[in-house]
């Protein structure tokens, strides 16, 4: 699915900017569906709309929240539902590279301002993570991924996470 239709299209949020999960799925259902990502690749700036209906791969009647601010919710949820939109404050990732970013690398004032998919977890590991793949590249962090400890509602994301109804 084509994230950067999402940037280019959808008018209520601001691209590259920023946005907010429930007016993305908004568009999502309105636009008719998302075209495949071969077919309007991701470029990470705004750009003009370019959706293209007779290409769309996926579409959606609606979402729910996965999370009542409990991990253990939201860890259940994303095993029966599949990825989960969450939003974090990630003031602090610019640097990562690797390793469990914990409760303590975040700031305790957590402030969402970027948006990002729980993919899983790891709850038996010497210090539990979610799993969570990123939108800046495989050059980014492990491959395009980052790890925030389990339990801790590290960088908030537990705050708003999200996922689309089929």
């Amino acid at each position: 699915m084509a994230p950067q239709q999402i940037v280019d299209c959808d008018n209520s949020d601001m691209g590259c900017d920023g946005g907010n999960p429930p007016t993305a799925y908004d568009y999502i259902i309105s636009a008719g569906g998302l075209d495949d990502e071969k077919d309007y690749p991701y470029t990470a700036v705004d750009g003009t709309c370019a959706f293209k209906p007779a290409a769309v791969v996926a579409k959606i009647t609606g979402y729910k929240y996965a999370t009542d601010g409990d991990e253990g919710t939201m860890a259940s949820n994303l095993v029966s539902w599949a990825p989960l939109s969450i939003c974090v404050d990630a003031r602090y990732w610019q640097d990562y590279t690797s390793g469990v970013m914990t409760e303590w690398q975040c700031d305790w004032l957590v402030q969402l301002d970027h948006c990002v998919q729980a993919v899983g977890f790891d709850t038996s590991a010497s210090t539990p993570y979610w799993i969570v793949r990123n939108s800046w590249g495989t050059d980014w962090g492990l491959k395009g991924y980052i790890l925030l400890q389990y339990g801790a509602n590290t960088c908030g994301l537990t705050e708003e996470s999200t996922s689309a109804v089929a």
